[in-house]
């Protein structure tokens, strides 16, 4: 019995090796702080017009990679895990876009 109960502190300390530090969490927070203040900054760039949509959409999705990664553990959890993540994004983003261009935003 005693052999089973070890035998599972070793699988479960094997599980949870290689997660973040504090200082991973930190670094993680402060890029997320300048992407969110680059957002900011382009919001008023005028000059861009609708050009505006894709670079948000694009530092939006990065921004949310790297939630999903670092603070949702998906980065250390199973790919499959990942894979229904970014296919939810992906298919979200495929969707607006369409609507986009079905809707003739651009034109």
């Amino acid at each position: 019995m005693a052999q089973r109960a070890q035998a599972a502190q070793h699988a479960a300390a094997e599980v949870h090796t290689g997660h973040p530090t504090p200082k991973t969490y930190f670094i993680v927070a402060m890029i997320l702080s300048a992407i969110t203040a680059v957002e900011v900054a382009i919001f008023y760039a005028t000059w861009l017009g609708y050009g505006i949509i894709p670079v948000l959409a694009v530092l939006s999705t990065v921004k949310f990679a790297m939630v999903a990664m670092f603070y949702m553990h998906l980065r250390y959890d199973n790919r499959l895990f990942s894979s229904l993540f970014v296919g939810g994004l992906a298919l979200a983003f495929s969707v607006v876009f369409a609507l986009i261009g079905l809707f003739r935003f651009f034109v």
